[in-house]
């Protein structure tokens, strides 16, 4: 991997990943329209010699199509980020995510040398699997939210131009991605409502909903190993092998605050859902990238901890 170019890298994710690979003795370009994601993410590698930032729109193919010219592997990361969105904005879950990865892949297509692809996906393609952990041959694929369709939309336009179009393409299905820096979900709803206000929080849902968490170095080391596999398509899992409940995060990040006597307030939900479109269990089975290399090093409540307490030091430094 010598010039290496990653759309939404200076996001939570992509940022994380563009400091790693630099590290590497990669030439790394960041392509980011910053609607999430934030130049301070990437400050510490912004001046390297074989660092370039692209701050554009994926949405514009004629300086996507530049970008890609310029490299020689992809890390598609781009994408909304936030499920929810979806329940009052319908088109940026097409356009951020399907829209967007069909430029990428038109400028692929056109593009001589540029022709390796790894993809992040997510989970919320399987829905609500009835198989647990759920391996990636699972079916029928029925997402229950916008965001995942479109993700389920963008595989199935990756997979098709591979074969069409002589590429090598991972899609790397992620389970819930957390670290300090990230800057939305559940432990980072929570910080900032107990931070708030001490003695109260409110959870959405019945606290119940059982998900995987891996912790952000688990991550990226994820996208390393994928970035190895040599086929014309693969999809891989990527999950901390553990699930942990809602309510056992709150007790975390009520623990990691010091707080007492926390009165704990349940919206109900949908059956049991924050939101409609939240999947209540998840458990990936991430045994073919772990034959790869791969190896989980934090469980999930490991992972919801580190988050917590680096989110909760970072606040206290603002301060």
């Amino acid at each position: 991997m010598n010039r290496i170019l990653i759309t939404g890298g200076a996001g939570f994710i992509g940022s994380a990943l563009a400091k790693a690979l630099s590290k590497m003795e990669n030439e790394i370009i960041v392509y980011d329209n910053l609607s999430t994601g934030t130049k301070s993410n990437i400050s510490s590698v912004l001046d390297s010699a074989k660092f370039t930032f692209m701050q554009e729109d994926m949405l514009d193919l004629s300086s996507l199509t530049k970008a890609v010219g310029l490299c020689n592997v992809v890390f598609h990361l781009a994408a909304n980020p936030e499920v929810r969105i979806g329940l009052t904005n319908t088109i940026i879950d097409y356009e951020q995510n399907v829209h967007a990865t069909y430029n990428l892949l038109e400028a692929m297509r056109k593009s001589v040398r540029c022709k390796k692809l790894i993809f992040a996906s997510t989970s919320t393609i399987y829905g609500e699997a009835q198989i647990v952990p759920t391996p990636e041959n699972y079916a029928p694929l029925s997402p229950i939210s916008l965001y995942g369709a479109s993700k389920l939309a963008c595989e199935a336009l990756i997979s098709g131009y591979s074969h069409m179009f002589n590429m090598s393409s991972t899609v790397v299905r992620l389970a819930n991605v957390v670290g300090p820096e990230s800057t939305h979900g559940v432990i980072y709803d929570f910080v900032n409502k107990l931070t708030s206000n001490p003695n109260y929080l409110e959870i959405l849902g019945d606290g119940k909903q059982n998900k995987s968490y891996l912790y952000i170095d688990d991550s990226i080391n994820a996208f390393i190993e994928a970035a190895k596999i040599e086929k014309t398509f693969e999809i891989v899992n990527a999950g901390s092998g553990d699930n942990i409940d809602v309510t056992e995060i709150a007790q975390i990040v009520i623990n990691e605050l010091s707080s007492k006597q926390v009165d704990l307030k349940y919206t109900g939900g949908i059956k049991g859902r924050g939101w409609k479109g939240d999947v209540k269990e998840m458990l990936l089975d991430s045994s073919k990238l772990e034959d790869i290399g791969w190896s989980v090093r934090f469980s999930s409540r490991e992972a919801v901890m580190l988050s917590a307490r680096g989110m909760i030091r970072q606040n206290q430094d603002v301060r």
